[in-house]
């Protein structure tokens, strides 16, 4: 462990915008919730354990069969993405509670029995869907 004995100039990043290495064979559409993978490549939203959310897409990326070839840029912030029906859909009643992806455009009130990594929390509701403060920064 190393303890400060002097003034130090400690790089400090705003959360704005990221640049991750995009998963093989995949194509991440502008808009879309971004997911890493567990060898933190991204992916477009889906249904999956153990992703973390990392923002909403800047641009569309076309990635071939080696990860990493090309990088996506993604933005942390309150997006509004479709709601879910039924029993998973989110109503005002779920404003600050964790909501779930279901697609890179869809997020659910329930983790899907163990099958949906969490998309952020729920900041509010309407008509037109759900805002959700994703991203690893927020």
């Amino acid at each position: 462990m190393v303890a400060l004995t002097a003034d130090r100039n400690t790089p400090r990043r705003e959360g704005l915008d990221y640049s991750d290495p995009v998963a093989a064979n995949v194509t991440i559409f502008a808009g879309a919730l971004v997911m890493l993978n567990a060898s933190g490549n991204a992916t477009p939203g889906t249904a999956a354990t153990g992703q973390i959310a990392r923002g909403v897409a800047v641009e569309k990326v076309q990635n071939g069969a080696t990860a990493g070839a090309v990088q996506v840029k993604t933005r942390p912030g309150v997006y509004r993405f479709l709601n879910s029906a039924s029993a998973d859909e989110i109503t005002r009643a779920h404003i600050g509670d964790e909501c779930f992806i279901v697609t890179d455009s869809q997020v659910a009130l329930t983790n899907g029995g163990s099958t949906r990594s969490v998309a952020g929390r729920v900041v509010q509701v309407d008509a037109q869907g759900v805002w959700v403060q994703v991203g690893i920064s927020n």
